[in-house]
């Protein structure tokens, strides 16, 4: 006895197409292309997420360095000093402190000397 696939496939197609929705020529038409392309896209999608957290963590260091140019401290030591210091500030929050407040980004750095 043969089984019919009914609504199941309709269903799923449909939700296929909806996610291929403004993708390039028949890449949000027909499901076997859309498919594909949908698939890649949640690929990418991925590895894009990893990604931005490691460009954010760069804009970090990058702020938290260029804050310690104008003081003449190098960024490698600085890290080093708030270690053994048993500092535990982040360089998110030392990024936002070197942006938003200079005054106390420089308090935070002569105090480690």
């Amino acid at each position: 006895m043969r089984v019919k696939t009914g609504i199941v496939r309709r269903q799923h197609h449909k939700k296929v197409l909806e996610q291929a929705k403004g993708f390039w020529m028949t890449r949000h038409k027909r499901y076997k292309v859309a498919h594909e392309a949908v698939m890649h896209a949640g690929m990418y999608a991925f590895v894009g997420r990893r990604l931005k957290r490691r460009d954010i963590r760069r804009i970090w260091i990058v702020r938290i360095n260029a804050a310690l140019t104008a003081l003449n401290i190098g960024y490698s030591k600085f890290i080093k000093q708030l270690k053994d210091n048993k500092v535990d500030l982040n360089r998110k929050m030392l990024a936002e402190i070197a942006t938003n407040d200079p005054a106390t980004f420089e308090k935070i750095a002569h105090s480690l000397k």
